[in-house]
């Protein structure tokens, strides 16, 4: 009998071993720019990656990337003046980088902000 489990072990370990191991993806990133403009990236294999996709979706004219790995970021916007104070942020989970985001808009001149876009990396 232990002979079986050892062959058995064995073959499990070598299973395991000769498996293909894939990269995880772990980086995401939000672009920013003017008057609410935004565009996304997530579970890319790197933050340059992130980054360049991010920029490339950007509906306008993006001039800042936030970004992140294994986490989450969140773009917040004054929604009665979307041309107006913004505020961004990263943070380990969705709340932590929501909430700096917000804190982040009402300090520089917001009073209605609200999250606009957010992302978390699905590996993260």
């Amino acid at each position: 009998m232990s002979f079986v489990r050892g062959i058995f072990r064995a073959a499990i370990a070598a299973a395991i071993i000769l498996s293909p191991i894939q990269a995880a993806h772990a980086a995401g990133a939000i672009a920013i720019g003017a008057c609410a403009a935004y565009g996304y990236a997530y579970d890319r294999p790197t933050a340059e990656d992130a980054q360049a996709e991010a920029l490339k979706n950007c509906e306008g004219s993006c001039k800042q990337v936030v970004t992140t790995k294994k986490g989450c970021v969140a773009f917040a916007i004054d929604g009665r003046k979307p041309c107006g104070p913004l505020g961004f942020a990263n943070g380990r989970r969705l709340g932590e980088a929501q909430n700096a985001a917000l804190k982040y808009c009402h300090k520089h001149g917001g009073k209605d902000c609200v999250i606009r876009a957010w992302i978390c990396d699905a590996k993260g």
